[in-house]
């Protein structure tokens, strides 16, 4: 990837009035040695929803003796994981090390919660991780987490309802909306996918795929724009399989969406890297069924998408071991030890941001639920694939809280993707004026 997107967003942090705080000196000094003895060596604590975490902490500890860490499970990101962050970060009582998802990674460095650990990230070592990932850690031309996994979408599918019923694989969206039709005209109370208005990522990751920008750097403020063109292309093209019914509209998760799949009303998941192992764990009886292609791309034979989550390893501002942080988190993104503890304990599908550690991955990653199929093969070309020009903004939580009241509205009938995206935009332009960072707006 030849453009970075430190560079526009440097220019964006030089100015006061935009994002001040990055250019701060990035929280409490690491005034503690990088490692200690075997009699007294160095604890880090650790905060992470993560399942394979504890094993992963437990791998660690089994084998350094210098650094050891303290390993607490805290809910979900959305489930009250970032306010806990947040709160803790308020008290001076966070951890050391904090997991926390790519989306939300501009707010906390926005509100001066991180340190910048541009310092043990050196060339060599940000050569290991897939460069979208690392692009994604750096603002102001610092870099403020260590990666971990890249969250790029996917169609999982029953292949054996494909088979059955003829129904050709979909390389493009028109291609989808096609076979869409053709699995309600075999079945009429089955569906290809689901649209999930509970999580406004899931929308965000098809926008980006079809070329999205909602944020960028101006010269002293951000840019905004969640109504680009490619947003309303997105958000016409998903109204139509809406207003048609081509599409399920449970939410994530939900017992009506696990129903949907066990009862096989639903043979489709527009899902991320990490989705395979939850699809495999949800209905473990129809193993041998399933199967993955690339996600329809909007021009044929160029393949594209966007991430549905992903995680990185952030130090706190409180902390006084950054050294000995960054060299765990380090070792948990790139040691072969640490992916398979990690996807051993879990059977997670996290594609690593580590090229290199994909091969240990596919190796730990029981394909059986999927036929054997080389899943990380797939994975892989579409982590190249994720578009390079996606900047998170620094008020997620306003973006995705407007966006996710409106696509509730947008199943129940009484609003449309394109007003939601608009109310979106106009939410997340208050928020940041509110905040007294200065916006600019598409004429």
């Amino acid at each position: 990837m030849s453009r970075s997107w430190s560079r526009p967003i440097h220019a964006l942090v030089g100015a006061a009035t935009a994002l001040a705080v990055l250019t701060a000196c990035g929280g409490g000094a690491d005034d503690s040695p990088a490692h200690g003895t075997a009699e007294h060596p160095v604890t880090v604590s650790f905060w992470a929803w993560t399942k394979g975490s504890q094993e992963v902490v437990d791998a660690f500890n089994a084998t350094h003796d210098t650094i050891k860490v303290k390993f607490e499970e805290i809910p979900s990101g959305g489930l009250g994981g970032y306010p806990k962050i947040a709160n803790a970060v308020k008290a001076g009582i966070a951890p050391d090390l904090l997991s926390i998802e790519y989306p939300q990674l501009s707010a906390f460095v926005s509100q001066g919660s991180l340190q910048d650990i541009s310092g043990y990230l050196t060339d060599d070592i940000k050569k290991k991780f897939l460069p979208q990932t690392i692009e994604m850690t750096t603002l102001g031309g610092k870099n403020w987490a260590v990666p971990f996994d890249a969250a790029p979408q996917v169609f999982y599918y029953r292949k054996d309802f494909f088979t059955e019923h003829h129904i050709a694989l979909p390389k493009t969206w028109d291609d989808f909306k096609t076979a869409a039709a053709d699995v309600k005209k075999a079945a009429p109370k089955t569906r290809i996918a689901t649209f999930f208005p509970d999580d406004p990522t899931f929308f965000q990751a098809l926008a980006w795929q079809a070329g999205a920008q909602w944020f960028s750097a101006g010269k002293d403020a951000w840019k905004v724009d969640t109504t680009d063109p490619a947003s309303k292309r997105t958000a016409e093209y998903w109204q139509g399989l809406i207003d048609d019914k081509l599409v399920s509209t449970a939410s994530s998760f939900s017992p009506e969406w696990t129903s949907s799949l066990k009862q096989g009303t639903t043979v489709g998941y527009l899902g991320a890297s990490w989705s395979a192992g939850v699809l495999a764990g949800i209905v473990p009886e129809e193993k041998g069924k399933w199967a993955a292609v690339p996600l329809p791309s909007w021009e044929a034979d160029k393949p594209a998408s966007g991430m549905v989550g992903g995680s990185t390893f952030a130090v706190s501002k409180n902390s006084k071991k950054a050294a000995a942080a960054v060299e765990f988190a380090l070792w948990m993104s790139t040691h072969e030890d640490a992916i398979n503890a990690r996807i051993g304990a879990s059977t997670s599908s996290a594609l690593p941001a580590s090229p290199a550690m994909v091969p240990i991955a596919r190796k730990a990653f029981d394909t059986s639920f999927y036929g054997g199929q080389d899943l990380y093969g797939l994975f892989t070309k579409a982590g190249a694939s994720i578009g390079p020009d996606w900047v998170w903004g620094p008020s997620p939580g306003a973006t995705n809280s407007a966006l996710g009241d409106e696509l509730g509205e947008v199943v129940g009938g009484s609003s449309t993707l394109p007003h939601a995206i608009k109310t979106a935009h106009d939410a997340t332009v208050a928020d940041l004026k509110k905040r007294g960072l200065k916006v600019e707006e598409p004429s």
